[in-house]
């Protein structure tokens, strides 16, 4: 339900053409949701922890679907402070608070399997514009933009609702010994550390680095995709339209695939090898204008870019335990909402000065490099963790 924030540009003209509102002026209501996803993220993991999930996802209900009725009642009275407030603010809490509702909750009821059990269920993030823009498109073909926020602002609260009460953390017993067994002996520190203590630790500092750069370059890419694809290897609208299609079946099924191979390469190795990966199609893009060759570089970075997501909250799991994850994890994400408005603000900045993407991908491997650096010296900081208990 709340991955259908990522099919916003479905609703973009429609909303320009009943308002008559600037495209930037829509578009940034997107930024402002993204950006308290991020932000109410932090506080709302301390919530799953100490509430449970089922409080926190009911507040995600609650907060999603008045956000979607406010944004109806936003365009049938012309606000645009309203659309902010309702879509941006209130629609942004329900983001974060929905997305760290799921996460450390199935990773504690998947110990043996932690990758494969995040990226699930954050695969279900990814692909949820891909259900949501078909329906959306058809109620505001035959109700209007205005109706469709009101149907779809009841539906989501009705069905994230009722998803919530099914949401708990394992009892006393429940996961067997073996899998908690394996859990210790795939933990990178043995530590189980809060969320206070975790945030102190030079790890953290440098994981909340490797994710910001990491969703900085990605969400850029997928901001610029299709007229990038047009003007670097002279690709049609059509062909470039199918190509954002494509990029986003990558998106969501690297969020399952990578965090998957990560219960097999372990997650640090994984990191390296993202950051890796993102550098050589980078590189690639940026020296071969063929357009055969962009494409598979677009989909290997935008796998990279969904990984990034499915593998840090077992990443962590793995550095600071699972004593206050839904915390830590939470603190994490607020990469997530300055990386949100940094990554598309580069790449169409350097684009509107320099009239040239060469910059913005050079920039992009640049801060890659750097990650990359980082995702290998972090591993000297593990041995350091324990001390912050």
């Amino acid at each position: 339900m709340i991955g259908s924030v990522y099919a916003w540009s479905v609703y973009s003209s429609p909303i320009i053409k009943e308002t008559g509102w600037s495209e930037s002026a829509v578009s940034f209501a997107f930024s402002i949701a993204i950006f308290f996803l991020g932000m109410s993220a932090a506080f709302m993991g301390h919530a799953v922890e100490k509430f449970g999930p089922r409080v926190t996802g009911s507040v995600s209900a609650l907060c999603y679907g008045s956000g979607m009725l406010i944004t109806g009642f936003a365009i049938h009275s012309h606000s645009l402070a309203l659309l902010y407030l309702g879509y941006g603010f209130i629609g942004g809490i329900g983001l974060g608070s929905g997305y760290v509702t799921p996460i450390s909750t199935i990773i504690k009821w998947f110990p043996d399997k932690k990758g494969l059990a995040a990226g699930l269920a954050i695969m279900g993030f990814g692909f949820a514009a891909m259900l949501t823009s078909p329906i959306a498109q058809a109620l505001m073909d035959s109700v209007n933009v205005v109706n469709t926020f009101y149907i779809l602002g009841v539906a989501y609260f009705i069905f994230m609702i009722i998803a919530a009460q099914f949401i708990r953390k394992p009892r006393p017993g429940e996961v067997p010994e073996a899998e908690l067994a394996q859990m210790e002996s795939r933990s990178l520190t043995g530590a189980q550390l809060t969320a206070n203590q975790a945030v102190k630790t030079p790890t953290f500092i440098f994981l909340w680095i490797m994710f910001f750069i990491n969703i900085t370059c990605g969400i850029g890419l997928v901001s610029a995709a299709s007229p990038m694809a047009q003007e670097m290897t002279s690709m049609s609208a059509g062909a470039a339209a199918l190509m954002v299609g494509i990029i986003g079946l990558f998106n969501g099924f690297g969020r399952l695939v990578w965090a998957t191979l990560s219960d097999y390469l372990g997650r640090p190795f994984t990191f390296t090898l993202i950051f890796v990966v993102d550098i050589l199609m980078l590189g690639s893009m940026l020296l071969l204008n063929i357009q055969f060759v962009f494409v598979v570089a677009l989909c290997l970075l935008l796998s990279c870019y969904g990984a990034g997501f499915s593998v840090i909250p077992p990443y962590l799991s793995d550095v600071f335990g699972t004593k206050q994850l839904g915390a830590i994890h939470g603190y994490v994400l607020t990469a997530w909402g300055v990386a949100g408005m940094v990554g598309p603000v580069i790449l169409s900045w350097t684009h509107q000065v320099l009239h040239s993407y060469t910059v913005t991908l050079i920039t992009f491997i640049l801060i890659d490099a750097i990650a990359l650096i980082i995702a290998i010296a972090i591993r000297a900081t593990f041995k350091h963790v324990k001390n912050y208990e």
